[in-house]
């Protein structure tokens, strides 16, 4: 079910995404609304879960862990003949649960899994997916793609008023 929401809903959520740490009087003061009705809005859509959580962008480089890869991992669905098949869904969670993982998601095409991770470097990554990663149940293969540099990161969706 797709919650309904108005301009001024899609306002706020544009303004908090951005930052989280605006004041419901200043995102009022934004929006053209009182404030009462901006702690209701954004109550509403904490409890649709269209808000899911607030938290600060940290900086990786100053936090020394500022090298970033993608892995894509094959998942083999059965071990041994005769043996239950593995859920990818359960491979996935258990690789988010590593604390270098940013990022698990399920794919199409020639791989299963897409996994971001961050790192202190590459030696780093080397060992995690040779120590950690390789060691799951079911997974089969990996092919990691360092990245060089990155040109945009961010966790935003973009946001359009609709037209009244």
């Amino acid at each position: 079910m797709t919650a309904k929401l108005d301009n001024k809903d899609l306002a706020i959520l544009d303004l908090i995404q951005g930052n989280c740490r605006l004041t419901a009087r200043e995102i009022a003061r934004t929006v053209d609304s009182p404030i009462t009705t901006v702690f209701a809005k954004t109550k509403r859509m904490e409890e649709l879960g269209i808000i899911r959580e607030y938290r600060a962008i940290l900086d990786s480089h100053k936090l020394n862990r500022g090298t970033t890869a993608f892995v894509l991992a094959s998942v083999s669905y059965r071990i041994k003949d005769g043996a239950a098949p593995i859920s990818q869904r359960d491979i996935a969670k258990e690789i988010g649960r590593f604390p270098e993982v940013q990022e698990v998601h399920i794919v199409t095409g020639d791989w299963d899994l897409l996994i971001k991770l961050k790192a202190e470097n590459v030696d780093a990554v080397g060992k995690f997916v040779i120590d950690k990663l390789r060691l799951v149940r079911g997974i089969d293969k990996t092919l990691t793609c360092m990245v060089f540099e990155t040109c945009k990161e961010t966790t935003e969706i973009p946001i359009e008023a609709k037209a009244e």
